[in-house]
């Protein structure tokens, strides 16, 4: 697919998802900006297995982890067939503080782990760690850093910037986000007010 193939479809999707919240849609410059940069890193020779949505709160980030879905469930599990032969193109789209919260049943998180596509909206206002009977958990960490090894694409949306990423889940995991993930910075407005 081109990436103007690629930017009217994620458009469409993003506009739609807006309208389903009873709002106009707004193409201002940042929305194109990161709709133009997203086809971009979708459809690069060789992409990145992720995409990292960075900014304040309100501009977007989450609408576009939505479009982005929509975008996946249109093209169809047949569109990916290439990748494997029962691939999921229903990239669900995860709370990081509900990941932490079935951390420590294994069997969530490994359905987690294991699905072809996942987003994590809201990345950094989870904590770090959580206790289980005395053991310290990092079930966001550790499900990063399968999917990093097993280079499942998996798009975040965050207000950490990249130096804050590497405080809080210090350089082990920032390390793995700049090989797999292409970093789209949001600079637009708040559009709740």
């Amino acid at each position: 697919m081109s990436t103007q193939n690629a930017l009217n479809l994620l458009a469409s999707h993003y506009a739609r998802v807006v309208m389903e919240r009873h709002l106009e849609p707004r193409f201002d410059e940042y929305i194109q900006k990161n709709l133009f940069e997203l086809a971009r890193a979708l459809t690069a020779e060789v992409p990145k297995s992720g995409v990292m949505f960075c900014g304040n709160c309100g501009n977007g980030k989450t609408t576009m982890l939505q479009a982005l879905r929509n975008l996946f469930l249109a093209l169809g599990d047949k569109y990916f067939s290439f990748v494997h032969e029962d691939f999921n193109a229903n990239m669900m789209i995860y709370d990081a503080r509900d990941i932490v919260l079935v951390g420590k049943d294994f069997s969530e998180i490994r359905k987690i782990r294991e699905r072809d596509l996942v987003a994590i909206d809201d990345f950094g206002k989870e904590p770090v760690e959580v206790m289980d009977y005395g053991t310290v958990l990092s079930p966001l960490i550790h499900l990063l850093e399968i999917r990093y090894e097993q280079q499942l694409f998996t798009a975040i949306s965050t207000n950490l910037t990249p130096p804050e990423v590497r405080e809080k889940y210090g350089g082990r995991i920032a390390d793995r986000f700049n090989e797999m993930m292409q970093v789209i910075v949001f600079k637009g407005p708040s559009y709740r007010s």
